[in-house]
This record gives structure tokens, C-alpha cells and sequence, in this order.
């Protein structure tokens, strides 16, 4: 596997006597890419920055027989030929050429070693997730991340667009959640403004973007908990109506959108009105994370609707919420996710048959839910998942809470032992999170979410068998240098 040092490791390589060879980066022969005339054009336009395109047509895009996400590229003296069925699956074969092409582009001239590469993804879910909640991150940056994930055949952006701290998503009837919940103090200096929006242009230039990469676009919407700027922008829908602000803390807040008021439904109706208009996905996000039912507890409206529902506790009126937020969701016929949360005070009100379970606080909860018949994303906060914990356990390393290290992210098994084949098949992939709370630059975010996620799209992608992590750090090395090229800000170990 390091003849070629592809990241994440190919399913299979085949190396051949020979190399093909050409003057400059070479161009597609347009007359066979009727099926992938968009996987052409983004690869063109990757390549064209990089060096001299070449005059001659030798890379063939062949429409073939195959599973969905599949390729099979063929390296001989004469040229370049990937087949694929799908659109995602030339893109694939293409990303893996680029990789090759970063590697043995020199001086104008392309050589790479003949050889046969055939490969597919192991899990359907292979997922990052970007919090800009926590700080605002410009629309050419996501798009710069973007393409750098696609390299490694991510094929989720999960993007984290509202919480305490503030709210990016522009929402029609309801113009304070952008001008009040957008914006918060800065840390430390109580006088500055800082946070900022998406436009309506912005969120579909990215959509766009990621989908010509044949990367879907996932959005969270934090409900019922952290919820601040909700509530800093509409006070009325908390339990005691204030007053709030959008948060420049972080950690668990006690004041979450109130249970026991009806008015809280119709703004989450304006809301996923907005979301599914901008948001193609199959997939919506409503968090479930760290909800507080402190407020609940002492709140009139809220006691009200736990005798009503007949309810043992003010906690059990989470699990009402997230049944009546998917029910809204499901008539749009979109598929609900959810943190691992919602599967506690469950005994009145069950999860929605079809919600996705996103299982952080270890594997616990994802084992469980697939035990029930639920479907599951592995992110396990401790087990490399988590990159906003540091990359070693040294001082002067960026990063918060713990440390998840290279052989962690390489090493996820999102399949643990506790699952039976049955309970398995509903693990659908898993997840890199990088959460934001001290990550207040593009750089930094690059820093902190590379080479690791590299290790993760290695689990997300590649069969577990016969795993060596020395192998993967001669792979490794070769690939940051090309990383360097596309100027990608990387931790390295020392």
C-alpha cells in the first residue's frame, strides 16, 4: 500500500512495470464523460492551480458496472482510465489520482508508476462536523475545507450553525434571531461585537459547492437546549422570559426553550420552513445535547404539560419535544439526528422509529441504539473523534478537555464488540467533530482537524483487516507533503 501511499488505504493495489508520463497535468478526454461531466469539470478546476495542463486527453472517464461508490483506476504508459457507476464514484477515483498527481508532479513533468487501484467505501457515512456557533468562519474557508475533506472521500459536512453562543441562519419572519442572536460579547472585552450570519446566497453557494463534490451538506439546529441566542433574540420562549444574552461563555446553561409554551413549536415551524428550502439534505440535525430541565422544574407552563402528558419527571419533557420536532421534520420527509441524550427518559414517549442516533460520550449510547433497531453515527468523544482536544498532552498544544491523538483517530473501530451482526448493520459510519469554544481562526481549525481526520476518513473508508499503524505513518508522510501543497496548515508529530 505505500507504493502509491493513498489516504485512506485503497481496497486494493496492483503495481505494474512502467510509469505513464506527461508534459503537465493531464486533461480529460471530454468525449467519454457524458455521464461525469460535473466530476471532470471540479477535477479541472482543482488541477488547474497546481500546474500546466497538459495538451493531449489521456485521463478517460468510463461509465461501468459496479457499487455506487466504487472506481477502479488503471495507470499504464498510455494514459489514465477510471471507471465508476456513479458520479461519487469517479469523483472518488478522481480524488485518488489528484493525490497521485501532488506526489509525482516535478518541474512540469508527471510521472507516475502503472499500476491498478480498485476501491470502495466500507461505511455510507463518512462525516466532519464544523461548529460555527461557537465562532464564525468565513464562506471561502468552508469551502477551502470542503475540498480538502473531499480528498479523503468525506462525504458529510455536518455544519453546526446555531447555540448559545450564536445563531448563523437566516430565518424569514423571524429577522432578531440574525440581528440580536448572530453577535456576542467578545471574550474579554465586554464593549466589541463579535459573530456574524449566513446570507441566503452564502448558505447555497456552499451547498453547491459541497455537491459537486458529492458532499452533503447536514445542518444542526440546536432545540430544545443551548439555546441562549434563541432566547436572547425571542425572550417569550423561555420558562421565565428573561432577561438573556447571547452567551461568551461556554459549557451547559440552565435556561433552554420552554416545554410548557406552544409558541416554541410555531417558531421551530419558522425555522424548518427556512432549513429545508436552503438544505437539499435527507438529513436535519435538531441536537438534543445537554438539556437542563432545571428551569422546567420550576416553571408553571412547563408543570402544566407534565401532568397533561402524564410524565414522572420534568426531565421525560425532552423526549415529548424531540417526538414533535421529528413529526415537523417527517412531513417535510426529511430523517431526523440526534446526540446520544435523546435516548434517556425515553419510557413515555419512544424515539421516532426512524431518528438517527449520533453517539459522542463513548460508544455506550450508539451500542444501545443499535440494539433497539436504531441507526447509528459513531463520534466517540474519547476515542479521536473529538477534534478540538489536543493532538498530544503537551502545553504548549492549541486545544481543550483531553487529548485524542493520531493512533486514537486511526485506530476507531466504530463496530465494538458488544454488537452482535445484527445490531451492526445499523452503524452507518462515524464522525470527526471539531468544536470551536477556543478555535477562533481558519488556520487554527485547519491545524487542529488535520492529519487526524486523514486517520478517521481511514476508519470511515477502508476495511479494518490487516491494519498496520506504522504503515500508515510511511502513507502518512507522504501525504502531508501533499497537504503542504495545498497549503493546509497540519499538526506534526515531533
Amino acid at each position: 500500500m505505500t507504493e502509491y501511499s493513498i489516504i485512506p488505504r485503497p481496497a486494493s493495489v496492483c503495481c505494474l512495470t512502467g510509469s505513464f508520463e506527461c508534459p503537465g497535468i493531464p486533461n480529460i478526454a471530454f468525449d467519454s464523460v457524458s455521464d461525469f461531466n460535473n466530476e471532470a469539470r471540479v477535477f479541472a478546476d482543482q488541477m488547474r492551480d497546481f500546474g500546466q495542463m497538459a495538451g493531449s486527453a489521456v485521463i478517460k472517464l468510463i461509465k461501468d458496472d459496479m457499487p455506487l461508490e466504487a472506481y477502479r483506476l488503471k495507470i499504464d504508459a498510455d494514459g489514465v482510465s477510471i471507471r465508476a457507476a456513479t458520479g461519487a464514484g469517479a469523483y472518488h477515483g478522481l480524488q485518488t489520482l489528484r493525490q497521485l498527481i501532488l506526489s509525482c508532479y516535478d518541474n512540469g513533468v508527471l510521472k507516475i508508476p502503472c499500476g491498478v487501484i480498485e476501491d470502495y467505501p466500507r461505511f455510507p457515512w463518512r462525516g466532519y462536523m464544523l461548529d460555527c456557533s461557537r465562532n464564525f468562519f468565513s464562506t471561502n474557508f468552508i469551502k477551502r475545507m470542503i475540498d480538502a475533506l473531499s480528498l479523503h472521500h468525506v462525504n458529510i459536512f455536518h455544519w453546526h450553525l446555531t447555540d448559545d453562543q450564536g445563531w448563523r441562519l437566516p430565518v424569514n419572519g423571524l429577522p432578531k434571531l440574525t440581528e440580536t442572536g448572530a453577535f456576542r460579547r467578545e471574550y474579554r472585552h465586554e464593549d466589541r461585537l463579535t459573530g456574524g450570519f449566513y446570507t441566503e446566497d452564502d448558505i447555497r453557494d456552499i451547498v453547491t459547492f459541497a455537491a459537486a463534490r458529492h458532499i452533503d451538506v447536514v445542518p444542526e439546529i440546536d432545540f430544545p437546549g443551548h439555546a441562549s441566542a434563541i432566547l436572547a433574540a425571542y425572550p417569550s420562549l423561555g420558562c421565565t422570559g428573561g432577561p438573556y444574552h447571547v452567551e461568551d461563555r461556554f459549557g451547559v446553561f440552565h435556561d433552554v426553550l420552554c416545554a410548557g409554551n406552544d409558541a416554541v413549536f410555531d417558531f421551530a415551524a419558522s425555522v424548518f420552513d427556512s432549513v429545508v428550502r436552503l438544505f437539499p439534505s435527507q438529513f436535519v440535525h435538531i441536537g438534543g445535547d445537554e438539556v437542563p430541565s432545571t428551569r422546567w422544574a420550576k416553571c408553571p407552563k412547563c408543570g402544566q404539560r407534565v401532568a397533561k402528558l402524564g410524565l414522572s419527571n420534568h426531565a421525560g419533557l425532552q423526549s415529548w419535544m424531540t417526538s414533535r420536532f421529528a413529526s415537523m421534520l417527517k412531513e417535510y420527509g426529511k430523517t431526523v439526528l440526534a446526540w446520544d441524550e435523546v435516548l434517556e427518559n425515553t419510557e413515555k414517549f419512544p424515539l421516532p422509529e426512524n431518528l438517527i442516533v449520533m453517539s459522542w460520550r463513548g460508544r455506550e449510547g450508539g451500542s444501545k441504539a443499535a440494539l433497539m433497531g436504531h441507526r447509528v453515527i459513531m463520534t466517540p468523544n474519547n476515542e479521536g473523534c473529538y477534534l478540538d482536544y489536543k493532538n498530544a498532552d503537551e502545553l504548549e498544544e492549541p486545544g481543550r478537555l483531553s487529548v485524542n491523538t493520531l493512533f486514537q483517530s486511526w485506530s476507531l473501530n466504530l463496530i465494538g464488540q458488544n454488537l452482535n451482526n445484527d445490531a451492526a448493520q445499523f452503524v452507518l459510519g462515524g464522525q470527526g467533530n471539531l468544536w470551536t469554544e477556543l478555535i477562533y481562526a481558519g488556520k487554527i481549525a485547519e491545524y487542529m482537524t488535520f492529519p487526524r481526520i486523514c486517520a478517521l476518513a481511514e476508519a470511515f473508508w477502508s476495511n479494518d483487516k490487516s491494519k498496520n499503524f506504522e504503515e500508515f505513518k510511511l502513507r502518512l508522510a507522504v501525504h502531508q507533503a501533499r497537504l503542504d501543497k495545498l497549503g493546509i496548515l497540519q499538526y506534526r508529530e515531533i
